[in-house]
C-alpha cells in the first residue's frame, strides 16, 4: 500500500517582499512596477481561489504562480529552472493546478529564486510563452492517506502485444476503405470508428442482434483472442469489435456499458498511445488509471457494471514522473507528478452481445431490472405532495443526524443578511434545519421550525426556538415578523404551484417593510466561467471528505433508461444522451417520466430529480435505501434519495414577481444557489 499525498498550505499574513538593495525609499521603475502589480494580483488570486495566503518576509518555500501542471508546465520543465537558484529541496505540484510550491535547502536559495525568477518567461509544453509570479509561504506541508485500490474488477495487463502486433494490428485497419462498406462508420464528433460482428447503434446505446454485419472479427484479431484465452487473460471469447481513433485533446464522456447488450467481461486493448481512464464510483470517488500503449484493460464485476469510466479531452495527462509509463493508479503525491503529452490513440474495444437479460448485482443501474423506479414526476397536487412526503419529509427524518453532522459552516452573505437587521428584530427560519442560523446574531429574536421532528430536536438540543411544521402553513401570526429566511428549502417543492405558496407563506409572515432572504438550488453550477464550489470539490481518489454543502449537483443516471449506460467508446456522453433540455430550462421536462438520479460533484442537466445521500450510520431497512455494495475494501452505506427542482436563472425571481406587495431588493447568484431579497411593501 502505497502514499498519497496532498498539499496544502499553512501560512500567515501576505505581504510583498524586497530585497535588501530595496529601502523604503526606493523609487520603483515601470517595469517594476508592473511586476509587483502582477505579482499582487497573483497572491489575490491564490488567496481568493485556493486559500493560500503569502508571507511579507523571506522563508524556504515559494508559490510559483503560472508554473503549475493546469497551465501545461512539466516538472521536467519547471524543476531546471528552480535549480538554477539553488538546492530544491522539494517541487510540489498538485494535479490540475495553476501554480506549485517549491521549497529550498535555505532561506537564501529561496530569495535568490524570488529575486530571479519573479517576472521570468518560460515556454510550456504547448509552446505557449508564460510568465512566473513567486511569493513567499511560512510553510508548505502535506499529509498522508491512504491510497485507494483499483476498483473491484479491474485490471490492466502491461504488454499483452508485442510492438510488431501492434503494428501489424493499426495496418489492418482501413480508416480509407469505400464507405459503403457496412463496417465503415463516419467519422463520429471526434474519431473514426468502425464495428464488427455487430454495429453499435449511438441513438440507443446497444446492438441489433437480429442484424449481424456481414463477415466476423478481423483474422488477426480471431488469433489474438484465442491466445488470450489459453494463458488465462480472458474468461470468455467475444463476438463484437469497436475500433475508435482518437487525436490528442478528445476523449470519452463518462458512462457504463450498457447492461443488457453485453455480458460482464469488457475489455480494450490501447494502441498507439498511453492515456489516463477515470474511472468513478456512484458515490463520487474517482480513480484516474494509467493504460500504458499495448496493455489490455479488463472489466469485470463492480468495475463493468458500477463504475462510470471515461478519458477527459484534453491534449496532456497529469501522470507519475517516476512511473513513466507504467499502468496503475494515479495518486495526487504532489512530489512526482508531471505531464506527459498525449498521441494519437487507437482502442480495439471487444464484447460478447447478452442474449438473455441482465441479472447482475447491481439493479439501481442495470437496464434489465428497474422495471420499478424510485419516483415519476408528478401530475397532480396530491401525487406532489406524496412525492414530498417519500422523497423530503421521511428521508430527512432517516438522515437528520448525518445531514446535520455535514452542516456546521454558516453561508457568509446569509450571515450578512442577519447581522444587518435592527437589534431586537422577530425573525423566523423556515425550514431551519439543525438551526445553523438560529444563533448567528444574539441581537435578534429567532424562531426556526422544520417540517423533521428530528431535525427540531437537535434545535432544542442547542437550546434553540424551534418547532415542526409544513412550510405552506406556518403557525405565525400575519405581519408579526421583521424578517424571515429560507434557505434550501423552496427547491422541495414538487410544482411550481407548491413553490409560488412558499414563498407568499414567508411574505404573510412579514410586516409591512420586512425582509425575507431566499436561498434555493440553481441549475448553473459554473456561472460566468467560474465552478461552484461543489462542483469544484469533486472527490478524487485520495477520499477527500463527503461533506455536500450543496449535496449532489451530479450527471444523471435515468432510472427509465439509463442516460450514461453505454458504449465504452460511444460517441454519447452523459449529458448529450440525457440532455432534457438540450441547454436550456424547462420545468416540466420530465412530465410522464421517471425522476433521473444524479451522480456527485457534476453539473445538473435536468431541473427535477432526485439526488443521493450517502448515509453513514445504521438506518435500518428502508424502500428508498439502495446500497450500491462494497467500495473496494469500504462500504459507502446506503443510499437515500431527496426530490429537487433546481431554479434557472431568473425563474426564482420570476416566481417572487408573481406575489402581491412585494419587491425585490437583490437578486443574485452565491456559490451554486440563486439568492432574492424581497421586501413586503
Amino acid at each position: 500500500m502505497g502514499n498519497v499525498v496532498q498539499f496544502f498550505s499553512n501560512m500567515a499574513a501576505p505581504g510583498i517582499v524586497m530585497d535588501s538593495n530595496h529601502q523604503s525609499n526606493y523609487k520603483l521603475s515601470k517595469t517594476e512596477k508592473k511586476l509587483l502589480r502582477k505579482q499582487i494580483k497573483a497572491r489575490h488570486t491564490l488567496l481568493r481561489h485556493e486559500g493560500i495566503e503569502t508571507v511579507s518576509y523571506a522563508t524556504q518555500s515559494l508559490i510559483v504562480a503560472n508554473g503549475g501542471l493546469g497551465n501545461q508546465v512539466s516538472r521536467n520543465q519547471l524543476l531546471p529552472v528552480l535549480e538554477k537558484c539553488g538546492l530544491v529541496d522539494a517541487l510540489l505540484m498538485p494535479p490540475n493546478k495553476p501554480y506549485s510550491c517549491v521549497r529550498y535547502k535555505t532561506v537564501e536559495e529561496s530569495k535568490k529564486a524570488y529575486d530571479t525568477l519573479n517576472g521570468k518567461e518560460i515556454v510550456d509544453d504547448l509552446g505557449q510563452k508564460i510568465i512566473l509570479y513567486l511569493n513567499f509561504v511560512e510553510k508548505a506541508q502535506w499529509k498522508e492517506l491512504g491510497l485507494q485500490a483499483l476498483p473491484p474488477g479491474l485490471k490492466v495487463i502491461e504488454e499483452i502485444i508485442s510492438s510488431e502486433d501492434e503494428k501489424m494490428l493499426l495496418e489492418s485497419v482501413n480508416w480509407t476503405e469505400d464507405t459503403e462498406n457496412q463496417n465503415f462508420q463516419k467519422s463520429l464528433k471526434h474519431r473514426r470508428v468502425k464495428h464488427f460482428v455487430y454495429e453499435f447503434h449511438y441513438e440507443n446505446n446497444n446492438v441489433d442482434k437480429d442484424k449481424p454485419l456481414p463477415g466476423g472479427l478481423p483474422d488477426i484479431c480471431e488469433s489474438i483472442l484465442e491466445k488470450w484465452l489459453k494463458e488465462g487473460f480472458i474468461k470468455h471469447k467475444p463476438n463484437q469489435l469497436t475500433i475508435n481513433q482518437y487525436e490528442p485533446g478528445h476523449g470519452i464522456p463518462a458512462h457504463i456499458d450498457t447492461h443488457s447488450a453485453f455480458e460482464d467481461e469488457i475489455i480494450s486493448l490501447s494502441l498507439g498511445s498511453e492515456i489516463v481512464m477515470d474511472f468513478k464510483h456512484p458515490d463520487g470517488m474517482t480513480v484516474p488509471v494509467m493504460l500504458p500503449c499495448r496493455s489490455l484493460l479488463v472489466m469485470t464485476g463492480e468495475s463493468r457494471y458500477l463504475w462510470t469510466h471515461g478519458i477527459t479531452p484534453r491534449k496532456f495527462d497529469t501522470v507519475q514522473a517516476s512511473k513513466g509509463h507504467k499502468s496503475g493508479i494515479i495518486t495526487s503525491d504532489v512530489e512526482d507528478l508531471t505531464l506527459n503529452k498525449r498521441g494519437i490513440r487507437t482502442s480495439f474495444t471487444f464484447r460478447k452481445v447478452r442474449q438473455t437479460p441482465c441479472n447482475c448485482s447491481y439493479p439501481l443501474v442495470c437496464d434489465s431490472q428497474m422495471k420499478e423506479t424510485p419516483a415519476s414526476f408528478p401530475e397532480s397536487d396530491k401525487e406532489a405532495l406524496q412525492l414530498e412526503q417519500d422523497y423530503v419529509h421521511r428521508v430527512y427524518e432517516e438522515i437528520a443526524r448525518h445531514f446535520s453532522s455535514t452542516r456546521h459552516t454558516p453561508w457568509p452573505h446569509i450571515v450578512e443578511f442577519l447581522k444587518a437587521l435592527p437589534s431586537g428584530s422577530l425573525v423566523a427560519d423556515i425550514g431551519c434545519g439543525n438551526g445553523k442560523y438560529l444563533g448567528i446574531n444574539n441581537e435578534l429574536y429567532m424562531i426556526g421550525c422544520d417540517h423533521s421532528q428530528n431535525l427540531v430536536d437537535i434545535c432544542r438540543e442547542r437550546q434553540y426556538q424551534a418547532f415542526v411544521c409544513d412550510a405552506l402553513a406556518v403557525p405565525i401570526r400575519s405581519g408579526s415578523c421583521d424578517a424571515c429566511i429560507s434557505i434550501a428549502v423552496i427547491h422541495h417543492f414538487a410544482t411550481a404551484e407548491r413553490r409560488v405558496a412558499a414563498l407568499q407563506e414567508l411574505v404573510r409572515l412579514l410586516r409591512p417593510g420586512g425582509k425575507a432572504l431566499i436561498y434555493v438550488w440553481a441549475m448553473e453550477q459554473e456561472y460566468k466561467k467560474k465552478k461552484s464550489k461543489y462542483l469544484r470539490e469533486n472527490r478524487t481518489s485520495q477520499g477527500m471528505k463527503e461533506e455536500i454543502s450543496n449535496d449532489a449537483s451530479v450527471q444523471e443516471l435515468l432510472v427509465k433508461q439509463l442516460p450514461n449506460v453505454g458504449n465504452q467508446d460511444s460517441a454519447h456522453s452523459v449529458s448529450s444522451i440525457n440532455d432534457f433540455q438540450d441547454g436550456g430550462c424547462n420545468s416540466k421536462n420530465v412530465a410522464n417520466s421517471k425522476l433521473p438520479i444524479h451522480t456527485n460533484r457534476t453539473s445538473f442537466h435536468s431541473q427535477d430529480l432526485l439526488v443521493p445521500w450517502h448515509f453513514k450510520g445504521n438506518p435500518g431497512k428502508d424502500k428508498r435505501v439502495e446500497p450500491f455494495g462494497p467500495l473496494g475494501s469500504r462500504d459507502p452505506g446506503p443510499v437515500f434519495h431527496r426530490y429537487y427542482h433546481v431554479f434557472c436563472e431568473g425563474e426564482l425571481e420570476a416566481a417572487c414577481r408573481t406575489l402581491n406587495n412585494i419587491s425585490i431588493l437583490q437578486s443574485y447568484y452565491d456559490q451554486g444557489n440563486w439568492c432574492v431579497i424581497l421586501q413586503k411593501v
